[in-house]
């Protein structure tokens, strides 16, 4: 089972020709094989290039690194963290 969550695309303008704008994808898997367990799936990858981006197969520990990553850089920029 692979189940999308959310996806979109950064917030950068497109129009840059010094960085490409992103897209991202998170998805919820069991399917993983290799893991052996479940994961979340984080899928970066140039906006309007699907499929040729890079995957990243998170065991839920390190999805909350992440997420606290996340939080932490929020609060660093004056943002509520939810």
């Amino acid at each position: 089972m692979k189940k999308l969550v959310e996806y979109g695309r950064d917030d950068h303008p497109d129009d840059d020709d010094e960085k490409a704008q992103l897209a991202w994808a998170v998805a919820a898997m069991d399917d993983c094989d290799e893991c052996g367990d479940l994961r979340v799936e984080l899928t970066v990858e140039e906006a309007g290039r699907a499929g040729t981006g890079l995957v990243a197969h998170l065991s839920p520990a390190t999805a909350r690194r992440l997420r606290a990553a996340l939080a932490g850089a929020l609060r660093e920029v004056g943002e509520p963290v939810d």
